[in-house]
């Protein structure tokens, strides 16, 4: 019946999710290894997970009642094993082995506690499997075709299935259970699960629409929106009440209906609400929304996997939102909210003067008379497509033993970990690759700073500027260096819409034009300027 029919749907949904997570995972950690890096035969701890399978195989076979509850503990701590194993990249292809065994133990268990449950289908095993096996496919033939450059919509994507299938999973469970005899655990968590499920379809759905090109980039500008946002809530609350106290099977259903179609909208307003700019917390707050629906499943079904799993999805995404915010020095609900920093004491610093311009060849010239080059990579490189001409400047940089490194602002890119992703996808070591705070210490020791495509994550005013509207914001600190060239399209300001006073310091020199047309310039010319080959 209906219910059937939303359960397959969540099946399929959530296996998209899971064969093209753990698909575009591996092709990542593919893109880290370097040309003389030893082998490695991760593949192997697969054989222990399917000695794990065959072990409960064996256990449910027998009869053994605890054999599906130590099944899920076993699959929960492999998740929890992952997670930490993909904290370092000495370990992450190993986490990667870890998370698909604790996934694939997990489901052999639910389809084993499925076999073992009195009265069910014989056939609903097999339309799990068929369920499982055609959404994994394509979840896999998705994430192996994506250009890498298309990563953040595709995040985007995959999470607005984890909020499909927990709207699906939570209408069909109330439909399949006995109202009569469902306890308040139950309830709350079936209200909870539609609520959390749909603002994260449709926040997501909006993200990738953005992220994508076919929605704006900017922020939409209601008005009232906060006052919008409010009777979203209120109605939704209303239609919780509605369906925790009745105890009509129809009423329930339209509650929860009401509550699917209201956090729908709220979902979607918010994230439409949001810049483009702000992309990377929305994506991290999403991840972090489809994990605490995952963990209200696991309350409404009684799964302890789905709980843990939810439970560290949720946490992980949480608290790496927080990171981020901190990272721009704004709190997590002036950037759910639409705002930008608050407001000044009085009126920022004037930013003049007349900045000095570089063509290629100068900067060329810079760059080879250099010792050591730290380069700054913003959003304008990966929409520029600018990391393979970067990479192959870094190489013949470092043939000539030029030393060069790369600075990661945290926010830098369209989500955490884009920009690290499309240099190695370019054959940039993962080595040379440091994080904001690794490099701003030592920014005095550089010959050369030189930026491609970033603004406000290297203004100076953030920490000159008591006034600016990006006051406290940590930044790579470019300035510092000995001289800082600074590559982008026009003199404009960034996102935040703060003027840079670094483009004015008198060791700054603008290089003005597109990213990939002038770093194929750059290529050029330092290639003529060390006696290099154009190969």
């Amino acid at each position: 019946g209906a219910a059937g029919g939303l359960a397959a749907t969540a099946v399929l949904a959530s296996a998209v999710n899971i064969g093209g997570g753990f698909t575009i995972t591996q092709r990542m950690l593919g893109m880290f290894r370097r040309p003389g890096d030893p082998p490695e035969f991760t593949g192997l701890y697969g054989l222990a997970g399917a000695g794990a399978l065959a072990a409960y195989a064996a256990g449910a076979a027998a009869g053994y009642a605890e054999a599906t509850p130590a099944a899920y503990l076993a699959a929960s701590g492999l998740c929890i094993a992952s997670i930490g194993a993909l904290a370092s990249q000495r370990t992450a292809r190993l986490g990667n082995v870890l998370g698909a065994t604790g996934v694939g133990l997990g489901l052999a268990a639910t389809l084993g506690a499925v076999v073992a449950t009195p009265g069910s289908d014989a056939l609903l095993p097999v339309q799990i499997v068929g369920a499982l096996g055609v959404g994994a496919g394509a979840g896999a033939l998705v994430a192996r075709r994506m250009a890498i450059t298309s990563l953040p919509q595709m995040v985007a994507g995959f999470h607005s299935l984890v909020g499909l299938a927990a709207v699906t999973t939570s209408i069909a469970s109330y439909m399949a259970a006995d109202p009569a005899h469902l306890d308040a655990v139950h309830a709350a968590s079936t209200y909870f699960g539609t609520f959390i499920g749909a603002v994260t379809l449709t926040g997501s759905a909006v993200a990738f629409g953005k992220l994508h090109g076919v929605l704006p980039s900017k922020p939409l500008a209601l008005p009232g929106k906060n006052a919008l946002n409010l009777g979203l809530l209120a109605g939704n609350a209303a239609a919780g009440a509605a369906f925790l106290t009745t105890g009509d099977p129809g009423v329930a259903l339209a509650a929860l209906g009401a509550t699917t179609a209201l956090a729908g909208g709220l979902g979607a307003h918010m994230t439409a609400s949001i810049g483009g700019a702000d992309m990377p917390v929305v994506i991290t707050l999403l991840n972090s929304y489809s994990g605490y629906a995952l963990c209200a499943e696991g309350f409404m079904l009684g799964n302890d996997l789905l709980t843990t799993v939810g439970a560290l999805i949720g946490s992980s995404g949480a608290i790496l939102s927080y990171i981020m915010c901190r990272a721009m020095n704004r709190s997590l609900a002036n950037v759910i909210l639409g705002g930008y920093a608050t407001a000044a004491a009085g009126p920022a610093a004037e930013v003049g003067g007349t900045h000095a311009e570089v063509d290629a060849h100068g900067a060329a010239e810079v760059l080879t008379s250099a010792r050591s080059v730290l380069i700054v990579p913003g959003y304008g490189l990966a929409v520029a497509g600018a990391q393979y001409a970067i990479a192959d400047l870094v190489k013949r940089l470092r043939s000539k033993n030029i030393a060069v490194k790369f600075g990661i602002h945290p926010v830098a890119g369209r989500m955490p970990g884009q920009l690290n992703v499309l240099l190695a996808e370019a054959g940039v070591p993962y080595d040379i690759v440091e994080e904001m705070d690794e490099v701003n210490p030592h920014m005095e020791d550089f010959d050369v700073a030189l930026v491609i495509g970033a603004n406000d994550t290297i203004n100076s005013a953030a920490i000159e500027d008591p006034n600016s509207v990006i006051a406290g914001m940590p930044v790579v600190e470019v300035w510092k260096a000995k001289q800082v060239i600074v590559l982008k399209r026009t003199m404009g300001t960034g996102y935040a819409g703060a003027d840079n006073p670094v483009f004015y310091k008198p060791n700054t020199q603008m290089l003005l034009g597109d990213a990939k047309t002038v770093c194929d310039q750059l290529n050029q010319k330092v290639t003529e300027a060390l006696g290099l080959s154009g190969a």
